[in-house]
């Protein structure tokens, strides 16, 4: 039996190359002469450079840039061997880099993902991914474009920060100091959303709550994106409540595809690309995959999305393995996805069920009770 493994990670429990391995073992349990194919795969969140890397080779690159609240913190990103650089946001403004009390996108800036972008372009970089999932900011890129040379000043001629509250003070930019060598750069940005800049599904309202913001504070956030939008309008003639994905990251999608021309591509659907997906499923004749949570948004364009429909393609049954289920799963049977499985057997507190060691025994016992029952079906059949 030919059987591809490609799960997304359980955050905070496990890598994706990890559950694919306890998989893997689950399977050669009960089949153990199966051909399995690993890939690890991410949709623009945590775990996409290494996904990358892992699967077409290339270099990784360790610095130090700022964190979210512009300390010092060694990041890193990953150059594949066609010079593409790979820069994973989360790495430099993710919101696992801040504890609960630091959690709040007034203060928050992706100063450092730009730093991330400019060392990479001192080392010859010209095209770039940027995976912008997981992040804690909502300034819509301005601390990004300050760190590659972009100047934004008050009414009074004051130069503004790269964090949220500067966005509705914003009257001029300079571009003077630009770096030269960014107008020859290409950039694809990893989008697994696809809410409007601003307004109630947009990026403030939808997605700053999660990252510590008040009522007061997401009205006061989304406030300035509006005025940047009405900016980016006047200045490039863009209507950024036009482009799907312009509110992801906190505006920050809106910013690269405004100042920079970029491609905002569904993350899973531009990560199967990479990997050449299509030409390993052509002979596979199962296929798992997983994701620490199954609910509603698994069904929003995100891994499970774009694995059920290349299930559905080549006609291969799906398995969807999970930490957790909620309501709204059974969207992903439309999309491909055969069965949906959680690996918790029992009850269980929230540390107990987020253990690593414990969880891998559970998708590997998961994994094997499901293929022979896989088995069964086949030895009955007519």
């Amino acid at each position: 039996m030919n059987i591809l493994v490609a799960s997304d990670s359980f955050k905070g429990c496990l890598s994706s190359p990890q559950i694919n391995d306890a998989i893997e073992r689950g399977i050669r349990q009960v089949v153990p002469d199966s051909h399995v194919i690993k890939i690890p795969i991410a949709d623009g969140g945590e775990g996409t450079c290494e996904a990358l890397l892992y699967t077409l080779g290339g270099q990784r690159v360790t610095l130090t840039v700022h964190d979210p609240l512009m300390r010092p913190i060694t990041a890193y990103y990953g150059i594949l061997p066609n010079g593409t650089a790979i820069i994973e946001m989360a790495q430099a403004a993710g919101l696992t880099l801040l504890s609960e009390e630091e959690r709040n996108p007034l203060y928050t800036t992706t100063y450092g993902v730009g730093e991330m972008v400019k060392d990479a372009m001192a080392r010859g970089c010209r095209d770039f991914i940027i995976a912008i999932g997981g992040s804690c900011t909502n300034d819509a890129g301005l601390g990004f474009f300050t760190a590659l040379g972009y100047t934004f000043y008050d009414n009074a001629g004051n130069v503004l920060p790269g964090i949220g509250p500067s966005l509705e003070k914003i009257a001029t930019m300079d571009d003077a100091k630009v770096i030269p060598e960014l107008a020859n750069c290409r950039f694809q940005v990893m989008c697994d959303v696809t809410n409007p800049f601003y307004g109630p599904n947009g990026a403030s309202f939808v997605y700053a709550p999660q990252k510590g913001a008040d009522p007061k504070t997401v009205i006061r956030l989304d406030h300035g994106l509006r005025h940047v939008h009405r900016l980016i309008q006047e200045a490039f003639g863009i209507d950024l409540q036009t482009i799907p994905g312009s509110g992801a990251a906190g505006g920050f999608g809106g910013g690269l595809y405004a100042f920079l021309n970029a491609q905002l591509i569904p993350g899973i659907e531009l990560l199967l690309e990479l990997v050449n997906i299509d030409s390993l499923l052509k002979d596979v004749d199962l296929m798992f995959t997983g994701e620490g949570k199954i609910d509603h948004q698994s069904a929003m364009g995100k891994v499970l999305t774009g694995l059920g429909k290349r299930g559905s393609r080549y006609q291969i049954p799906v398995i969807a393995l999970c930490g957790t289920v909620s309501d709204g799963y059974d969207d992903l049977f439309s999309m491909g996805i055969t069965s949906v499985f959680s690996v918790l057997d029992e009850p269980l507190t929230a540390e107990q069920a987020l253990h690593p060691e414990m969880t891998l025994k559970r998708i590997e016992r998961t994994s094997a009770n499901i293929m022979r029952a896989i088995c069964a079906c086949r030895q009955s059949a007519p």
